[in-house]
């Protein structure tokens, strides 16, 4: 059972169809699977009734059985819990919304079990996704299978807990600022962020302002995260931010990395801190990009530090959210997220022009480096992640560090919309996995793919993973 989890998503649906294995074996295994490592990883937070989720196996069975298999047929699927699934709890991690019950699927979900994957459960996730640490009043707190006495990250910290822990095959994740690579990184799987529009948001009541939040998949290798785009992608009526579907299918041309590829290097983008042994692993990582033939030059300017600016604006957005639970919960929402929140009621016209330009400035200096190159390397996170509860580190190399910056790295490319990726570059000196961010124009998420895949094949690098 174990050894069938710990196999990459794509084995899985090439066993299923050759019929090593059935989806109801596949499907009995997973749901064993959460049983036995609940109490260690608490990557879930709830789960559809065994019986729906078998049946649903058989008939993914029979649909193999009789050649009309689908691209997802049988796979399992794990949902991040800010992110609807039909009958489900969506609680967003929140005590307000314990029994906010979903009306229907998101249309990435949608989409994924159109596919053929099955539902679960939903993963475990902040309260609203609101910082890197997968904790909340409702459902405790995730660990990360390297160590347990680590965060897996956040804010899709239950979704990469699952992935690296052998736990489910498959998963959502969503990323505003770092939610799919840091929680990748610190557990040494692979995580995308897509470009902004590529996986439709919705269906909403509010329209999206914050633009900066997108889906990407966290996954065992990079494969598995093509596959998830090409059953997901393209544009949707109810997203006015969604991108036409790009005309090809991630998985074949993956393999195509174009020759003369140019990359930048940024160990601290101008203003990071990042732990002496962290900044070490990714800087060797770059020896095996000159192997494949992709010259590698540093760079010395970094964009504008996105600090508070950047949680502001979610901030805002999100007040405007939960403005009519206040007058009878506010009480029940966590204390630090709810403080957080309500700092938004100071935003006026100097305030919100200052985040405008912010957005304006990273994106000039983006739009500058890849003039100049193709790709961009940074570290992922800048250090080994906290314990499960917190807190961030305040302090490194007799610097004060503000909790911002954990997403030092990430947080650039949600403002501007690059796609981004982490790749697992080796381990730090307390043995936990290190992220390599690898970061491209607009819109290219297949060059991003393929230069992972790339360090990927020459590195071997998602050859170990940890025992639960």
């Amino acid at each position: 059972m174990e050894e069938m989890l710990a196999r990459p998503l794509i084995d899985l649906v090439a066993g299923l169809r050759q019929r090593d294995f059935s989806a109801e074996e596949l499907a009995r295994a997973t749901l064993a699977r959460i049983g036995e490592t609940q109490a260690t990883l608490n990557a879930f937070t709830c789960l559809r009734e065994a019986d729906a989720v078998l049946a649903e196996a058989r008939r993914a069975d029979e649909r193999i059985a009789r050649g009309d298999a689908r691209p997802l047929e049988g796979i399992t699927l794990g949902v991040k819990d800010l992110e609807d699934v039909e009958g489900m709890v969506t609680s967003h991690g929140s005590v307000p919304y314990k029994d906010h019950v979903a009306e229907r699927d998101s249309l990435q979900v949608e989409r994924l079990r159109a596919a053929g994957a099955i539902v679960v459960g939903k993963t475990n996730t902040p309260e609203f996704g609101y910082t890197a640490i997968s904790k909340n009043l409702l459902f405790g707190a995730s660990r990360n299978p390297w160590n347990l006495d680590h965060t897996p990250g956040g804010s899709s910290g239950g979704s990469s807990s699952a992935i690296a822990g052998g736990v489910v095959p498959m998963v959502t994740g969503s990323d505003g600022g770092g939610s799919v690579r840091i929680p990748a990184a610190v557990t040494g799987c692979f995580g995308l962020k897509t470009s902004y529009g590529r996986i439709p948001h919705g269906p909403s009541d509010l329209w999206v302002m914050d633009d900066t939040a997108v889906h990407g998949p966290i996954t065992r290798c990079v494969a598995d995260a093509a596959l998830h785009l090409d059953v997901s992608v393209g544009a949707h009526p109810l997203d006015p931010n969604s991108l036409p579907h790009p005309g090809i299918r991630y998985s074949d041309v993956l393999e195509d990395l174009p020759s003369g590829l140019r990359a930048a290097w940024s160990p601290d983008l101008g203003y990071a801190v990042v732990q002496r042994d962290v900044a070490e692993v990714a800087l060797r990582a770059l020896t095996h990009f000159e192997e494949m033939g992709i010259p590698v030059e540093s760079i010395e300017a970094g964009p504008p530090e996105p600090g508070g600016r950047w949680g502001l604006g979610g901030a805002w957005e999100l007040l405007s959210e939960l403005l009519p639970k206040l007058p009878e919960h506010e009480d029940d929402f966590g204390r630090v997220f709810i403080r957080g929140i309500k700092r938004a009621h100071g935003v006026d016209a100097a305030r919100w022009r200052s985040m405008r330009q912010l957005r304006a400035e990273i994106s000039q200096w983006c739009a500058d480096v890849f003039a100049r190159y193709d790709i961009l390397l940074t570290p992922t996170v800048p250090y080994d992640p906290p314990p499960p509860g917190g807190p961030f580190l305040r302090e490194l190399d007799g610097r004060p560090q503000p909790p911002a910056n954990f997403g030092s790295f990430t947080m650039p490319f949600n403002l501007a919309w690059q796609p981004a990726a982490t790749v697992r570059a080796g381990f730090s000196d307390a043995g936990l996995p290190v992220g390599l961010q690898i970061v491209a124009p607009r819109h290219r998420d297949d060059l991003v793919l393929q230069v992972a895949r790339a360090f990927e094949r020459a590195t071997d690098c998602f050859a170990t993973w940890p025992s639960v």
